[in-house]
Order: structure tokens, then sequence, then C-alpha cells
């Protein structure tokens, strides 16, 4: 049965009465996630060791309790596992980075990624074990072909994925968010229907025994918190 959108019902509030934590163990668990999540890189390289897909399902679930405008949940997760369709997904890729390495990026925004070492060529689309591609829901769908608006899309994908990163890093397992541009082809490829649009292809694994990331320093707290 179809997912369909509550709209114009009346507000039916329900009980929240969710336990207290104790100050000292929110401490506790506040200090150790920042901990492990201070630990997340993005990965390019990939071991093609399988995954337990469980994991990766239940990471997705996790993404998927994210806040959305209106409660539309506006996306579509693609666990993507078929090796011969993720090779469809890297060729397409690497067309259109190519094109944008040879000029279409612009000088400045080449200059910005020099540091992280990228190029046109993606092999993590095929390395890893499995790709999770999001798509963001521009509209809903119905199946006779009824339309209803979405609303804040790009903030409520965006909240999903951050979301998912989250939930896989602190699972075990290594990730990285890329966005070809244009991403069209994923449509084609998966066999989307018209009211989705590609939002992030993620590629999800083990590092690879050889892994390497770039060298970099992220903003301290007092660089990113403004207290007012």
């Amino acid at each position: 049965m179809q997912w369909t959108p509550t709209h114009g019902e009346p507000y039916r509030p329900v009980p929240y009465r969710p336990a207290r934590m104790p100050a000292a163990e929110s401490l506790a668990r506040a200090a150790e996630l920042r901990e492990r999540m201070d630990g997340r890189r993005t990965v390019r390289q990939f071991s093609p060791d399988p995954v337990p897909e469980q994991v990766v399902r239940d990471a997705v679930a996790c993404a998927a309790t994210a806040p959305s405008g209106a409660h539309q949940q506006p996306w579509t997760f693609i666990l993507v596992k078929d090796p011969a369709v993720r090779r469809r997904i890297r060729r397409a890729a690497e067309e259109e980075e190519r094109i944008s390495y040879d000029g279409r990026l612009g000088e400045e925004w080449l200059a910005a990624l020099r540091p992280l070492g990228t190029d046109e060529v993606k092999p993590h689309l095929t390395d890893a074990p499995a790709l999770i591609v999001v798509f963001q829901q521009r509209y809903w769908l119905g199946e006779g072909g009824e339309r209803r608006k979405h609303y804040y899309v790009d903030e409520s994908v965006g909240i999903a994925v951050g979301m998912l990163l989250s939930a896989l890093h602190l699972s075990g397992l290594a990730a990285l968010v890329h966005t070809p541009s244009p991403m069209r082809f994923l449509s084609e490829v998966l066999g989307r229907p018209v009211n989705e649009k590609a939002f992030a292809v993620i590629p999800v694994g083990y590092p690879a025994p050889d892994c390497e990331v770039p060298d970099l320093v992220r903003k301290s707290l007092d660089q990113v918190l403004v207290e007012i």
C-alpha cells in the first residue's frame, strides 16, 4: 500500500513523555559521541569485502527518522548491490566528472578541491560493496497520477543524509558523499519516477587496508559555535 501524506487534517496530539536522562549520564554520552564522531572521515578507498546488510538497512531506518517539512518525508534511499548496475553508475558519473574537471567546474572550484586529491576517476563507485543513492521527492505522486507539493525538500533530505552518515559511522562503516553534476543519469539507470531527483550517491563499506585520507583540520568548537 502506498503511503499517503496527511493534508488538511485536524491536529491530533499524542503524549510524549520520554524519561529524563540523569545529567551525569547525559554528559558521558555526549562526550563519547563527540569523540566517536571526531573520528569520522570521508573515505575514497574501499575494501570490496561485504558488509552486514542489516547494518545498512538500520542506518537507513535511522536516517528516515529525520525531521521534514510538514512531515512529508520527501526521500527515497536506493540500496545498490548489483555490480553491473554499479559499473553503469560509475561509467556515467566519470563521464560527467571528466567534463567538470576539464573546465566546467571553473578554476576557483578546482583550486578548492585540490587539497582533497580528487579527480574524475571514481573507483569507490565499484570498489565499495554497496551504494546508497538518495533521491529527493520534489512532490508526492499518487498511484493515479495525483500530485501534492512537498515543502523544504532540500533541507529535509540534507538532514536525513547527515543522520545516515552518522549512523553508518557509529555502526563501524565508512562512507563518502558523492555528487556528480548533473545527476540525471541516476534516474535513468535506477528507473526512478518523474517526481524524484537524485541528491547524492553514498558508497558504503570498510576502508581498504591501504586507505589514505587528506591531512585536514576541522574547525574548533569556538570557531563554529556562537553563544549569546
